[in-house]
């Protein structure tokens, strides 16, 4: 599985970084690890999953994280979470 984490501030890419994972574990504990990881690398909490998040990753493996996702305010309009290659 590879994902590709970025975040974005006035439509332009600040950070990225690219998750793969080859093991035996689930397709959810894959998501969820790859977010912990890129928000780690990126120092940032991780997010709030919202029903619209999930709706979205379901049905395009895509989703956008914004303010609302986040206890805490961030300095990014956007977390774009894209899974690019499922095992």
């Amino acid at each position: 599985m590879r994902i590709w984490i970025k975040l974005f501030k006035d439509n332009r890419l600040l950070k990225d970084t690219m998750y793969d994972d080859n093991g035996a574990d689930t397709r959810t504990h894959k998501v969820f690890a790859a977010v912990e990881k890129c928000c780690t690398e990126f120092d940032i909490q991780a997010p709030i999953w919202l029903d619209v998040n999930i709706r979205d990753f379901k049905k395009y493996a895509r989703c956008r994280f914004t303010q609302d996702s986040f206890i805490e305010e961030v300095d990014f309009d956007y977390m774009d979470f894209h899974l690019i290659e499922e095992d």
